[in-house]
């Protein structure tokens, strides 16, 4: 029968046509999040303040991924997106916004823009082979144990550093920036949160090391990047482990730098220039060259079938200014997630985590002067961490479909005494299609 079936020439054309298919991604994605507050307590406001009154906004993200496997160990990516709507109070105020769909530059709009656009290379450095799951930044069914993969091009610094497979999905799983990602990480990226660079990872059976040079952008959270790698640019360095240390429970430990050169400027330098009449400005301080870095630790751990915890920490140096991500100089988390496996709803998945965010004595000292970040900026400010708790739970309603109701209190936002503390209900819409959905299978 298997004889007959690889002559005769339908049963040809239809493997012919698998194997085409194989080396094709296409699929797409919609995210709505709808958020808002109520009015919350605060003494003063300022030009960046989370405004006290009660507002609420819809963010709409729309992407659409493709890819193409033009030859065994190379493939080619092409993805375009669409951001629109917005944060509340246009995503200023908090360190740890409550939304990490939304552009952190409103006037750009929802024009459609390049989101990524890049080369995958793999160099085998073994005959073995393993399974590999196919997704819009890979398309191979199996890839050698040992390898060396090399991407080029345009994509997301936090694509493939500081991933964490319970804390990184905002479709999916927590909204928070300072969940999702590592607050003290100030990763390369433009406003929109992608960069252009050249990404080498060496695989083994159980660790990773991957490097990253990618560029910065021109001023702080800007549009625009530096094309001059010899000015301005970001090594980024982590080492991944994967483990069972507990018995046959899957483990992962991440172990991060980085090191950002740009035009940044020195919020100690701001306030020595500050006269009684004036207030301190960071970017008036700026100089080509300086160098900002920091580390991070990254854990994920299955402690049952259903149930798996995860932590960051993370810390940059506070001098110069936060620059790409966000304005956090140290953070600290800790939370899992559950899926609804003992109520017979498999892929509805629960999740909580906790995180506390801090800055640096100068960062603090240039705040409580007047001085405004791209982000934060009270006009005063008494000094206290930020401190955040999220809880969602994810629906499963149809292939494809999913919503999500999600709770975020925040204490002390903008790391101000003086304000909050304030409560985030959001609720969120995601759908989801891919070529083989089309073709009436998955993957």
């Amino acid at each position: 029968m298997i004889l007959l079936c690889s002559i005769h020439p339908l049963c040809a054309q239809e493997a012919t046509e698998s194997s085409y298919r194989d080396r094709i991604w296409i699929s797409g994605q919609m995210n709505w999040i709808s958020q808002l507050h109520g009015e919350f307590p605060a003494k003063y406001s300022g030009t960046n303040s989370l405004v006290s009154h009660g507002e609420n906004i819809t963010s709409r993200v729309f992407t659409l991924f493709t890819g193409f496997q033009i030859a065994k160990n190379t493939e080619v990516f092409f993805d375009m997106e669409t951001a629109g709507g917005g944060g509340i109070s246009t995503a200023l105020g908090l360190a740890g916004f409550t939304n990490l769909d939304v552009v952190r530059n409103p006037t750009l709009g929802s024009t459609p823009y390049i989101a990524r656009y890049m080369v995958r290379q793999i160099i085998p450095l073994s005959q073995e082979m393993t399974d590999a799951t196919r997704g819009p930044f890979a398309i191979s069914k199996k890839v050698p144990v040992r390898r060396i993969e090399i991407r080029a091009g345009k994509f997301g610094t936090a694509d493939y550093f500081d991933a964490n497979a319970i804390g990184t999905d905002s479709h999916l799983q927590f909204m928070n920036w300072t969940v999702d990602n590592n607050g003290g990480y100030d990763y390369a990226a433009d406003t929109r949160g992608y960069s252009n660079g050249v990404l080498i990872e060496y695989w083994d059976h159980d660790w990773t090391l991957r490097f990253g040079e990618m560029l910065m952008p021109t001023v702080a959270n800007g549009l625009k990047l530096d094309w001059n790698p010899t000015r301005a640019r970001a090594e980024n360095v982590e080492l991944e482990r994967r483990h069972k240390w507990l018995k046959d429970r899957n483990g992962t430990i991440r172990l991060l730098t980085y090191f950002n050169h740009a035009n940044m400027g020195d919020y100690r330098q701001a306030i020595a220039q500050t006269t009684t009449l004036s207030i301190p400005d960071v970017t008036g301080t700026r100089k080509q060259g300086r160098l900002k870095y920091g580390f991070g630790a990254n854990l994920e751990q299955e402690l049952a079938e259903n149930l798996r915890v995860f932590g960051r920490w993370g810390w940059n140096e506070g001098r110069y200014e936060s620059f790409a991500y966000t304005e956090v100089n140290q953070t600290v988390l800790g939370g899992g997630d559950f899926n609804g496996q003992p109520w017979h709803r498999k892929k509805d998945r629960v999740g909580a985590a906790i995180v506390s965010n801090a800055i640096s004595g100068d960062h603090r000292r240039y705040l409580a002067n007047g001085g405004l970040g791209f982000l934060l900026g009270d006009g005063g400010l008494r000094y206290g961490r930020e401190n955040i708790i999220e809880i969602y739970y994810n629906f499963h309603i149809a292939r494809g479909t999913f919503m999500a109701v999600d709770l975020q209190k925040i204490w002390n936002p903008g790391y101000n005494q003086d304000r909050g503390p304030v409560l985030v209900p959001s609720i969120r819409l995601h759908f989801e299609i891919d070529k083989q959905s089309w073709l009436g299978k998955t993957e």
